[in-house]
């Protein structure tokens, strides 16, 4: 796999999670489900952005 191709995943990823929360929270579901989505998106953009970094300290950016 290139390294466009993990960083798409992983920005997908939290966009996939992002989402499931938004829509747990709209239906009026479990508000510690809501929570621990939130709470996984927060863990997923914080390995995102260190993965991206990775990537534009490895291209020499």
């Amino acid at each position: 796999m290139t390294a466009n191709t993990i960083v798409s995943m992983a920005v997908g990823v939290v966009a996939v999670v992002l989402v499931l929360g938004l829509f747990n929270m709209l239906r009026g579901g479990s508000p510690e489900r809501s929570q621990r989505l939130m709470r996984l998106r927060v863990l997923l953009q914080f390995l995102a952005i260190i993965l991206i970094m990775l990537v534009v300290w490895m291209r020499g950016f």
